[in-house]
C-alpha cells in the first residue's frame, strides 16, 4: 500500500457505501465525509478503527480542513446527483457541485493529500453521433449538472503538481444493488418496473446509454488508490462496459426478471415519447490500454443482484420510498 488513508466525500452514497466496505476489507483506513441525506445505511453497523463518519457539508471549508489533515487520497464522490435533482433548486446545487470545487482541491493541497480523484460523468458529452466517444471528444453538456461536472475538471489540473496528484473519471451511468439503493438509474428503474408492476414503461428508446456495473465502479476506485502517479497523473479516462439502446436493456431486464422471479403474467413493456435526447457511446480503450482495467460484471448481472435483493426483502415499498429516488428525497427534506 503506497497509499493508507482514504477521505471519500459523499461516502454514504449509492457507490460510496459499498466502495467504504471493501476498502476497509481490503485493510485501508476509511474516512467518510457526508451530510447523510439519505441515511447512513450499513455503515452504521461497521465497528473498526479503521472506520470514521463525519455528518459535515463540503461547504463547510473548516470541517474539510481538519477532516483532510491526515488524508493520503481524497476520493471526491459528493454531489447533488442527476439532473432532475440538480433542477429543484438550481443555486443550492451549484454550491455544492461546482462554488466548492476549488476550496475543496487547496485544502486537500495545503494538507499534505497526495491524490485527488474526482468522479466526473460520461454525460458530459452530451449527443453524439461518433461510433466511439473517447476522453478527446469536446464536452457538450446539454443540462447544468453536466455542465458543472465538467467546469470542475481543469480546476483540479490548475492544482496537480509531483506531490499533488489529480485523476478525472468519466463513468457510464451505474447499475446493480447497493446498501444505498437508488431506483432512479436506467437499469435500475426499469428493472423495479418489472418486479412491482410487470410492466416496464421506455420513454424514447433509441437513445444509446453506456453502462457501468456497481461492483466495476468500486474496483476502479481500488485501482485510482493503488496505481502508479505515472500512469494516472492529470488524465482522464472513460469507463463503461455495455453500450446499449434504452430499447436493448429493457428487453434485457424483462428477460433477466422473468428467469428469476416466479411472475403471475408476462412482462409488458410500453414506449413513450422522451424530451430526453441524451446519446453517446463512450469508448473506454484508454483505461484499459494505460491501467489494463476491464469490467467484469454485466447488466445482466446488476439485475439478478437486484432480484435476488428483492426476493430477500431488503426493499421497502420500491415506488413511493423517497429514499430510493434522489428527487422524492430531495423535495421531502425541502419541506420538512
Amino acid at each position: 500500500m503506497q497509499f493508507k488513508r482514504i477521505l471519500i466525500t459523499g461516502g454514504a452514497g449509492y457507490v460510496g457505501q459499498l466502495l467504504t466496505e471493501h476498502l476497509l476489507d481490503k485493510g485501508y483506513f476509511v474516512c467518510v465525509y457526508d451530510l447523510c441525506f439519505f441515511g447512513t445505511g450499513n455503515l452504521v453497523n461497521i465497528k473498526s478503527a479503521n472506520f470514521k463518519i463525519l455528518n459535515k457539508d463540503i461547504r463547510d471549508q473548516k470541517s474539510f480542513d481538519e477532516a483532510t489533515r491526515d488524508i493520503d487520497v481524497v476520493i471526491h464522490l459528493a454531489c447533488i446527483s442527476n439532473d432532475p435533482s440538480f433542477e429543484l433548486d438550481k443555486n443550492l446545487s451549484k454550491t455544492i457541485n461546482f462554488d466548492c470545487f476549488e476550496d475543496l482541491v487547496k485544502i486537500s493541497k495545503k494538507n499534505g493529500v497526495k491524490r485527488f480523484v474526482y468522479c466526473s460523468s460520461s454525460s458530459v458529452y452530451g449527443i453524439s453521433n461518433k461510433k466511439n466517444v473517447t476522453e478527446e471528444h469536446e464536452l457538450v453538456p446539454l443540462t447544468l449538472y453536466n455542465k458543472y461536472k465538467a467546469l470542475c475538471e481543469p480546476i483540479l489540473f490548475n492544482y496537480t503538481d509531483s506531490n499533488f496528484e489529480g485523476v478525472i473519471i468519466r463513468p457510464a451511468t451505474l447499475c446493480g444493488y447497493s446498501p444505498r439503493m437508488r431506483f432512479d438509474l436506467t437499469v435500475n428503474i426499469l428493472t423495479s418496473h418489472a418486479l412491482v408492476s410487470n410492466k416496464i414503461n421506455v420513454f424514447g428508446g433509441s437513445q444509446l446509454r453506456p453502462n457501468l456495473n456497481i461492483k466495476d465502479m468500486i474496483s476502479l476506485y481500488e485501482l485510482m488508490i493503488e496505481s502508479k502517479s505515472i500512469k494516472i497523473q492529470n488524465q482522464i479516462f472513460n469507463v463503461g462496459y455495455q453500450n446499449k439502446s434504452v430499447r436493448e436493456i429493457a428487453n434485457i431486464v424483462k428477460t433477466v426478471v422473468a428467469n428469476n422471479i416466479n411472475l403471475d403474467k408476462e412482462i409488458e413493456i410500453s414506449y413513450v415519447e422522451t424530451n430526453d435526447n441524451r446519446s453517446y457511446h463512450i469508448n473506454s480503450d484508454k483505461i484499459k490500454n494505460v491501467l489494463d482495467f476491464s469490467p467484469k460484471f454485466t447488466i445482466e448481472d446488476a439485475v439478478v443482484d437486484i432480484c435476488v435483493k428483492f426476493q430477500e426483502k431488503k426493499f421497502k415499498d420500491i415506488i413511493n420510498n423517497p429514499n430510493y429516488y434522489n428527487v422524492k428525497k430531495i423535495l421531502k427534506l425541502n419541506k420538512s
